[in-house]
């Protein structure tokens, strides 16, 4: 089951409403289970540099199914897959990208950027909580 267009909307309205709610403007990207994008905003005054990151973190979460920052785990120059950043057009290993679940199954997946990490992961948790 993918994310609905509806489902998409609602989770973009949780984002903003978070991001307005902290003071920061963001960019926001929702793929569904492939990977396509589903739905985008960027917010007024959002960095145009964290479009593209906002899209980056969503796609490391697709790509391996979980967190962006659990990614991040196997990017460090000590571990073995150093290097692995750069796979797949570019990775982006820091929080901000989550998987969206509805009833245990992965539904699509939100990138949230634009401002410091810890509260890019506080956006992109409100557009991944599904009622």
């Amino acid at each position: 089951m993918d994310i609905t267009l509806k489902q998409t909307e609602t989770l973009l309205a949780k984002a903003k409403a978070k991001a307005v709610e902290i003071g920061i403007p963001m960019n926001v990207a929702i793929l569904d289970t492939a990977g396509h994008l589903k739905g985008f905003i960027r917010m007024d005054d959002a960095f145009l540099g964290s479009i593209d990151i906002a899209m980056k973190k969503a796609k490391t979460s697709m790509l391996f199914r979980m967190n962006s920052e659990e990614v991040g785990k196997f990017l460090r120059p000590e571990v073995a897959a150093y290097g692995m950043e750069s796979s797949s057009d570019g990775l982006m290993g820091f929080a901000g990208g989550i998987p969206i679940k509805k009833e245990d199954q992965i539904i699509g997946y939100v990138g949230v950027s634009g401002g410091p990490i810890d509260q890019d992961f506080i956006v992109a948790s409100a557009a991944a909580a599904i009622d």
